[in-house]
């Protein structure tokens, strides 16, 4: 098993918390992984992005070649984009649609959604809009963490665990609020699946 995964969207959006979340799991899984920094502005709105790289056996570089990514788990429609040319001719995207608009010339969200939705295999949903409905307001990026789980070839209990050992030193709420928030990403990408 192996999967080239590009996390992106922009400062604030927990990316780094969804390659955290999959780092814990894959350690409790007995994966081996691969992340390089967390790369873009360290400022909310900039962009961010990482590789992360899973697998059952040795990993030699943690950066991905381009066309070779498995993955784009993206809390940012623009973002998803920005990667493309990383994504293999196989590859998933799954990205939210609600754009986080950081700058005045955003492109129009419509020609955003045309053009990821011509990709034959991808996940869209509104995470902040599913978050928000499920009383997890701040956990869009485990909304999209969990439509990903689909393609992430690791036991779903593992990536809850993930999360338990995240936010180990918040509240049982914040605990439970993201796993929720987990939770529907994954049902969600179960019928978009079916």
């Amino acid at each position: 098993m192996k999967k080239d995964i590009i996390i992106c969207g922009v400062g604030g959006q927990g990316i780094v918390s969804i390659a955290a979340t999959i780092g814990y799991a894959a350690v409790e899984s007995g994966l081996k992984f691969k992340q390089s920094e967390v790369h873009g502005m360290s400022q909310r709105g900039g962009e961010v992005q990482s590789h992360f790289r899973l697998s059952d056996s040795e990993i030699h570089s943690d950066l991905i070649p381009k066309g070779k990514a498995d993955l784009i788990i993206s809390v940012e429609p623009m973002e998803a984009l920005r990667y493309i040319p990383y994504l293999s001719k196989e590859g998933w995207i799954i990205t939210n649609t609600k754009p986080f608009i950081n700058f005045a010339k955003y492109p129009d969200i419509n020609k955003l959604m045309d053009s990821i939705d011509a990709f034959p295999r991808h996940i869209a949903l509104n995470a902040d809009e599913t978050a928000r409905n499920i009383g997890a307001p701040k956990s869009a990026n485990m909304v999209i963490l969990g439509a990903a789980s689909m393609l992430l070839e690791m036991d779903f209990s593992e990536l809850e665990n993930g999360i338990k050992l995240l936010f180990k030193n918040k509240s049982d709420d914040v605990i439970q609020s993201n796993i929720s928030a987990l939770r529907a990403g994954r049902e969600y990408a179960i019928e978009c699946l079916k």
